[in-house]
C-alpha cells in the first residue's frame, strides 16, 4: 500500500494521523492503523458498535501485511468504545501483535487506554489539536486528504454530471451506433481499431491527469463507453500504480459520467483507492458501481476482497500487465464490442453524426 511515511510519535501524532489515513474524520468509528518500522502500513475502519466476527479477519490481515505493532483508536463515548478497543486488543495481544497504543477521542481530547498514570492520562482527558500537528501538514504535502466527514467522502464520488455532460453523451453514442454488425474480417479490423484507440486513450488519460489537466465532456463520455470494453478497461486497470491521476481521472467520471455508463470507472476508482489503502472510497465507489450494475464482475471481485480484508497486493500481483493481456487474449474480434453495443441499444438515440467507425 502507498501509505506516506508518517512519524507517529505521541497520541497526538496518531490523532492526527487517522483522518488522512481513512480520508475522512471518524466518528462512532475504530480504527486499527498497522506499523511496520516507522512506516505505516495499513489502516482499516469499522462502524461501532462492531461484532466481534467482523474483526476476526484482522490479525491474519496485518501478518500478512508484516504489521509489527499496532495503534488502536476509537472515536465516540465511552460506552460504545471501550468494548470494541477491549475485544480488537485481545485478538492482536493473542495473535502476538503489539498494540503500541489505545486511544479513545471525544470532543477534542482523548483518553489513553494504555496508560493509567492521572499524571500524564488525566481523567477529564487530554485537549488536542490535529490542525496545528506537523503530522497533518506532511499529510497535506503528501497529497493525503481528510474530508469533514464520511458524507462528505461519498458526496465525492456521487453524480454531478448536468445537461452539458447529457448532450456530449448522447452524441458519442449517436456516432458509436454506426459500428458494423459483427461477422467478417472487416468488422474484427474494425473491433481491432476501435480497441487500439481506446487503449490510447485511456493512457493519454492517466497522463493527462498527471499533469493536472481533465477531460472534456465529449472525451469523458467516449472513454467512459471505451471501459465497456473489458480488453480497455483491463488496460486502465493494469496501469494503476502509485500515482494520485489514477484516483483523480477515475473519481472524475465517476461522478460525471451516465448512471448507465458507470460501473467501470467507478470500479477502476475503488481499485485505485484500495492500491493507495483508502479502502473507505473504495467501499463507496464499489457501492456506485454495484447501483449502476448489480452484476458487474469487477465490482463484485474487489467488494469480495475487501470484505475478506485482502491485501491488495495479493490481487495486484495477479494482474497481467498489457502485454501479457494482448498474449493471453490475442488479436481484437468483433465480439469484443458485445457489451458496447448492449450499451448504445439500451439508451434512446439521440442525433446521428459522422463516424470514423462508419460502415465500409
Amino acid at each position: 500500500m502507498t501509505i506516506p511515511k508518517l512519524v507517529l510519535s505521541s497520541p497526538a501524532d496518531i490523532l492526527a494521523a487517522v483522518p488522512y489515513l481513512v480520508g475522512f474524520h471518524p466518528t462512532d468509528s475504530l480504527v486499527v492503523a498497522g506499523v511496520a518500522g516507522p512506516q505505516v502500513r495499513l489502516t482499516t475502519r469499522w462502524d461501532l458498535p462492531v461484532a466481534s466476527e467482523d474483526l476476526d479477519l484482522l490479525v491474519a490481515l496485518l501478518r500478512r501485511e508484516a504489521v509489527t505493532e499496532v495503534f488502536v483508536v476509537g472515536y465516540g463515548p465511552g460506552a460504545l468504545v471501550t468494548p470494541a478497543a477491549d475485544t480488537v486488543t485481545r485478538l492482536l495481544r493473542a495473535g502476538g501483535i503489539r498494540v503500541a497504543e489505545s486511544l479513545r477521542a471525544e470532543g477534542g481530547r482523548y483518553w489513553s487506554y494504555s496508560c493509567d498514570s492521572a499524571t500524564c492520562c488525566p481523567a477529564e482527558g487530554t485537549p488536542y489539536d490535529t490542525e496545528r500537528s506537523h503530522v497533518a501538514a506532511e499529510a497535506v504535502m503528501h497529497g493525503l486528504v481528510a474530508l469533514p466527514d464520511r458524507g462528505s467522502l461519498r458526496r465525492s464520488v456521487q453524480r454531478c454530471g448536468g445537461a452539458a455532460m447529457r448532450r456530449a453523451t448522447s452524441r458519442v453514442m449517436a456516432d458509436l451506433r454506426a459500428m458494423p454488425e459483427p461477422g467478417g474480417p472487416v468488422a474484427d479490423e474494425l473491433a481491432a481499431r476501435f480497441v487500439a484507440e481506446g487503449l490510447a486513450r485511456v493512457r493519454r488519460a492517466v497522463g493527462l491527469y498527471d499533469s493536472g489537466g481533465r477531460l472534456d465532456d465529449e472525451g469523458a463520455a467516449r472513454l467512459g463507453l471505451d471501459l465497456a470494453v473489458v480488453r480497455v478497461r483491463d488496460e486502465a486497470w493494469a496501469l494503476i500504480d502509485d500515482r494520485d491521476a489514477h484516483v483523480a481521472l477515475w473519481r472524475d467520471l465517476t461522478r460525471r459520467l451516465e448512471p448507465g455508463h458507470v460501473a467501470p470507472a467507478a470500479s477502476l476508482l475503488a481499485a485505485a483507492a484500495w492500491h493507495r489503502g483508502e479502502c473507505a472510497l473504495a467501499g463507496m465507489a464499489l457501492e456506485r458501481a454495484l447501483a449502476a450494475d448489480p452484476g458487474y464482475s469487477m465490482a463484485i471481485l474487489l467488494r469480495q476482497a475487501l470484505a475478506h480484508m485482502m491485501s491488495p497486493a495479493m490481487l495486484r500481483d495477479r494482474m497481467p500487465t498489457p502485454a501479457e493481456l494482448d498474449d493471453e487474449m490475442g488479436p481484437a474480434r468483433a465480439i469484443w464490442l458485445a457489451p458496447l453495443r448492449a450499451l448504445l441499444t439500451r439508451d434512446v438515440p439521440g442525433p446521428a453524426s459522422a463516424s470514423a467507425l462508419r460502415r465500409p
